[in-house]
């Protein structure tokens, strides 16, 4: 029936068309509708509410319903990152969502980080506790992480992330790391270098190859801005070569097969080599004459070309048109490159500009310190003519202060007109006191211990003041001192120290007897003016009370028999029993010094100079003269290297006669001593003229007495002299920036020195054979006997004392020592240089400065005392 009605149907349609006659078409039928969504509910939700979860879908009620509709609902489910997985379901026009909500974040750990620190890692991670747990955040994390390993050279790293499931739908992230090893730079190949070998090129670079000799270089890893930084050192040194058209074709750094270190291959083109052609200077400045600039260049036609050169010569005219006051001079160079005859013509424009006038100085950044402190170094003032070089000089003085930050540069910025500057000083601030602790143990004098406190800048005034307090077995010592560089703000400086010090001799005999005590009490006013820029003049007046005395019990005796005990030189030497005793004094000083560095705490240029001039005899018991002088030398080398030469001297010249034969005139305690720390390599007071006491002993029982040099059995006595020299030569070595960071500052040294000029001293001699007997003495110095007693009653011994000139009951037995055979001999006073090499470094650690030298004698003199390693260390506030 279906096809029946089919067929008639379209008969009328058939007919219709073959007579011709139009028949409008019958419509289409309507597309089938899906069915409409009447209600949708959430299941799964915890933390969030069914309302906020339908808040994030598209899909309303009323709307029809079909797989496109659940895909897109899923979809908007997933892009917010807020559930682990998501269902949905239509039945009965009732859409049922599915979810499981992503955990929430109850802690982050990192695990395995040994070479980078929590305290780097986890600024780079973005998830934190209580937040919702995602993959996407969680892989973020790991690429930055990784980063942070690339950047520190370390390509091999892993980050392998792990969820710890908690209760109430919580999870405890954790970042597994293996850091690997450090990704080294393993072969550095250069393709298309003829004119200079591929060892000269990797010189040049800051990358080096990794081999077993550079197991203490930094510049052995691979670091991509290090590579790039490379491929600018290559130009630079073909462009101070001459060749003007050399490039970089590539540069690529490939991983070895086995992931861990990389391989650096540069593709170069080095073009031809020009010669300087044409070089002059065209001036549009009046106060400049072009030719007579032209010839003052220091490159010369025919000369190899220089791009460095180039670059120093701009710099310097700049300068120059600075210290006339054109502060904003543009100095153009012009290049006309002649490829013919391989030439290259330059001509330095010196373009017109305005004379400049400094308009005001701004001081920023000063919390602590006044402004005054910084104004007053300034040597250039507001309305001045601008002066290139007195702005570097008073950013050298500034820095010099020591309580801003390093490098310290004085900014210029334009002023309200063309011909208006303004000098902006913006300084960091840092610590400026100082509290240096030192603690070690020797075998001389067991526990010694060292401390100062100083402020360089009291109440922000500049002002200093300091306390040093040291403690040994053998020295003790206090030092109170202040200094007020500007006196009621005028360019006048002045000073006062007051100190008490006790020294006691211990002769470097290892027993740790002391020989001669020392006490020194006074105190020391200065004051100063400058002479000029670099040069100022500073005059001191000086006042000691010296108490110079030894333990009478063990020192005096009555060998001669005239019943007065007095100092026995057998006992203590002569030199000693000569210097006893108390004197005052008086001394005027007058010092020179020149200083053109540009620090004063760490100059890397510059020279300093010091001649200081020392009279006694103003007053009291002593009368002599004293010069001594210093002088330094610093040069700034290539690649971060100082120099430094400084030499030093002094003499010292007495002006009464003390008439004691084998004395010199100049006193123990005036004389000059030398050794640690003046010249490395040598112990305290371990350079120079020396008395040393050997005893004989008979070693091998044949009757006959043999010198002992055993140094813990011999007396040395270092005796001073009255004459130095020092000199030394030094070469900091500068290190990569993690190294510099740290505040590592190596340096090699050559250290050079001599003591001598010293009257030799009469020596004692006690041959083998000979004994002297010394008294034991009780407090007061009375001998001391030994009472047998009554042999026939059983009691003890009893020890007396009975005073000079009462006479001596029978029995009785003198107590005391039998002075063995001993031979003096007097070393050590010669010109002859004493020489040292070694190393030394610099740290500012995180507990101060320490400084630590291990040092070789190369050249010593008998009888003097090396030292093969020191230390020093403190810290700051």
């Amino acid at each position: 029936m279906l096809m029946a009605g089919t067929i008639l149907t379209g008969l009328p349609v058939a007919a219709a068309a073959q007579d011709g006659t139009a028949q409008p078409a019958p419509a289409a039928p309507a597309a089938q509708q899906g069915p409409i969504v009447q209600t949708i509910s959430v299941a799964g939700a915890q933390r969030l509410e069914p309302q906020t979860i339908l808040s994030y879908i598209r899909l309303r009620p009323g709307e029809e319903w079909n797989q496109v509709v659940g895909d897109q609902v899923l979809k908007d489910l997933y892009a917010t990152e807020l559930f682990a997985s998501a269902d949905v379901r239509f039945e009965d026009g009732t859409v049922l969502i599915t979810v499981v909500e992503n955990p929430v974040i109850n802690r982050i750990i990192i695990e395995g980080n040994d070479r980078i620190k929590n305290d780097k890692i986890v600024p780079e991670i973005k998830l934190a506790p209580r937040q919702i747990f995602t993959r996407s955040k969680v892989r973020a994390d790991v690429a930055r992480i990784i980063e942070l390993y690339k950047r520190q050279g370390r390509f091999a790293a892993t980050v392998e992330p792990q969820m710890v499931q908690l209760a109430q739908n919580r999870v405890d992230v954790v970042f597994e790391i293996d850091e690997g090893p450090k990704s080294k730079v393993r072969q550095i190949n250069i393709i298309g270098n003829e004119a200079f070998s591929d060892g000269e090129l990797r010189g040049e670079m800051i990358t080096k190859q990794a081999r077993l000799t550079s197991f203490l270089s930094s510049n052995t890893s691979y670091d991509p801005d290090r590579l790039a930084f490379d491929q600018q050192k290559l130009r630079q040194f073909y462009l101070t070569q001459g060749y003007a058209d050399f490039r970089v074709v590539s540069a690529v750094a490939e991983l070895t097969p086995d992931q861990r270190d990389f391989i650096i291959t540069y593709v170069v083109e080095e073009g031809e080599r020009y010669k300087f052609g044409d070089v002059k200077v065209e001036s549009q400045l009046r106060d400049f004459d072009s030719a007579s600039m032209s010839g003052r260049l220091p490159m010369q036609s025919g000369d190899w070309y220089d791009a460095k050169a180039v670059e120093d010569t701009v710099e310097q005219l700049t300068d120059l048109a600075g210290t006339f006051g054109y502060a904003f001079a543009d100095v153009a160079p012009q290049f006309d490159r002649s490829k013919e005859d391989l030439t290259m013509d330059v001509t330095f424009v010196l373009r017109e500009a305005p004379r400049v006038y400094v308009e005001r100085i701004d001081v920023n950044g000063n919390t602590l310190t006044q402004d005054k402190v910084i104004r007053r170094e300034f040597r250039v003032a507001e309305g001045d003519a601008f002066n290139s070089l007195q702005v570097k000089r008073s950013a050298a003085r500034i820095n010099s202060l020591g309580y801003f930050q390093e490098n310290f540069e004085i900014n210029q910025v334009e002023g309200s007109a063309p011909d208006r500057i303004i000098l902006e000083a913006n300084v960091e601030e840092q610590a400026t006191g100082e509290l240096q602790l030192s603690a070690g143990f020797s075998s001389l004098e067991s526990f010694i211990l060292q401390g100062s406190i100083r402020q360089r800048n009291f109440r922000g005034r500049g002002q200093t003041v300091g306390l040093s307090l040291n403690y040994s077995r053998f020295s003790r010592s206090a030092q109170v001192s202040f200094s007020e560089p500007y006196v009621f703000d005028r360019n006048i400086s002045a000073g006062v120290d007051i100190y008490r010090k006790d020294y006691s001799n211990f002769g470097f005999n290892r027993n740790n007897n002391s020989t001669f005590e020392q006490s020194t009490t006074g105190f020391s006013l200065r004051a100063g003016v400058p002479l000029s820029e670099y040069a100022s003049l500073v005059g001191s007046y000086t006042l000691n009370y010296d108490d110079v005395s030894i333990d009478e019990n063990r020192f005096f005796s009555d060998f001669d028999g005239d019943g007065i005990d007095s100092c026995e030189p057998l006992l203590a030497g002569r030199f000693l029993c000569d210097a006893i005793g108390e004197r005052t004094s008086s001394i005027l000083g007058l010092t020179l010094s020149v200083d053109s560095t540009d620090s004063r705490l760490r100059p890397t240029r510059g020279r300093n100079l010091a001649i200081t001039t020392q009279y006694a005899g103003l007053g009291g018991s002593v009368n002599y003269l004293r010069v001594n002088g210093k002088v330094g030398q610093y040069y700034p080398l290539p690649a971060g290297f100082i120099f430094s030469l400084t030499a030093e001297g002094g003499a010292i010249r007495s002006f009464e006669d003390r008439g004691i034969p084998g004395t010199d005139d100049v006193r123990l305690t005036d004389r000059f001593f030398l050794g640690e720390p003046q010249i490395r390599g040598f112990d305290i007071r371990g350079v120079g003229p020396r008395v040393i006491r050997r005893p004989i002993r008979d070693t091998d029982g044949d009757g006959v007495g043999e010198v002992i040099t055993d140094q813990d059995q011999i007396q040395d006595d270092a005796i001073g002299g009255t004459a130095y020299y020092l000199g030394r030569a030094e070469i900091e070595i500068p290190l990569g920036t993690g190294a510099r960071e740290l505040g590592l500052r190596p340096s090699v040294f050559l250290d050079v020195g001599g003591l001598f000029n010293i009257t030799d001293p009469i020596l004692l001699q006690n041959p083998f054979g000979n004994e002297f007997f010394n008294p034991l003495r009780d407090a007061s110095g009375n001998p001391i006997y030994l009472n047998p007693g009554d042999p026939d009653v059983a009691t003890d011994d009893v020890v007396v004392a009975i005073p000079a000139g009462e006479p001596i009951p029978t029995g009785f037995v003198a107590q005391g020592n039998i002075i063995p055979a001993f031979e003096e001999v007097f070393l050590g006073d010669s010109p002859s240089p004493r020489i040292s090499v070694g190393i030394g470094v610099n740290w500012n650690s995180p507990f101060g400065p320490f400084r630590i030298d291990l040092a070789h004698v190369l050249k010593k003199q008998p009888g003097d005392d090396t030292k093969l390693f020191s230390f020093n260390v403190g810290t700051q506030f």
